[in-house]
């Protein structure tokens, strides 16, 4: 399969989103007074995938997300904050946009790949604010030439609308869909939603998770320098990853 697109998932595909998720949340608990301890930051973290699973589901809205979390969090732990749940979700998204942190061989493959003549974009669910300034202060700035934000486009992956979105500002119609493939670490936005839209996918799974998805990717990795063999820079193209 020849590529001339490749659409990229940030948060834990090209960014360390654990490491910018421990360093915004400790600051932003321990400011508003709320006990910063292993127990309170996987409450967090239990909470907020799943209101990222609802928001994937259209069953949340963004807006709704940011501060539902902070508040369940509250509530669960049956305390008052120093501050207002929505100040403390606006200090946090400031603090996360600070958090520039990619994964281990992120820079050297998107410049590699982009060096090779392919077009590179990015293609989340994150927060417009955050995702902008994470990218625009990290090593991958000028590497992309579409960033394409769940918010700007009114539809969450898998939905095909921000997929419709993401072809419009790469100047592809449907008939270039051969042409593109969606590298991402998770099952049901990315995955799922490059299966439905017709596009080639590449499953970033370096734990080796199982599929639960009950549909097969066309790639599964567990390095992101696996990409550069799918799609034939420094070696020939494999089918058999």
């Amino acid at each position: 399969m020849t590529y001339t697109h490749l659409l990229f998932d940030a948060d834990d595909t090209l960014f360390d989103y654990p490491k910018a998720e421990n360093h915004a949340l400790s600051l932003t608990l321990t400011e508003a007074g709320i006990p910063c301890t292993d127990d309170v930051m996987q409450a967090y973290q239990t909470i907020n995938q799943q209101l990222w699973r609802d928001l994937e589901q259209g069953l949340v809205t963004q807006a709704t997300l940011r501060t539902e979390r902070f508040a369940r969090l509250v509530k669960e732990l049956g305390i008052t904050p120093r501050s207002q749940v929505e100040e403390i979700s606006e200090r946090y998204l400031e603090l996360l946009g600070e958090g520039t942190f990619l994964l281990e061989g992120a820079t050297e493959l998107c410049r590699e790949l982009q060096e090779a003549g392919f077009h590179l974009a990015i293609i989340t669910n994150g927060i417009k604010k955050v995702q902008e300034s994470r990218i625009a202060g990290s090593a991958l700035a000028q590497m992309f030439e579409a960033i394409i934000v769940s918010e700007d486009t009114g539809y969450s992956k898998p939905h095909p609308g921000i997929f419709d979105y993401a072809f419009e500002a790469l100047g592809l119609r449907p008939a270039d869909k051969s042409r593109v493939l969606i590298v991402g670490d998770s099952l049901t936005s990315d995955i799922k939603g490059g299966l439905n839209y017709g596009i080639d996918t590449c499953w970033y799974n370096p734990y080796g998770r199982p599929n639960t998805l009950n549909q097969q990717p066309t790639y599964e990795i567990r390095q992101l320098a696996e990409v550069k063999m799918l799609v034939g820079v420094g070696g020939s193209p494999s089918v058999d990853l």
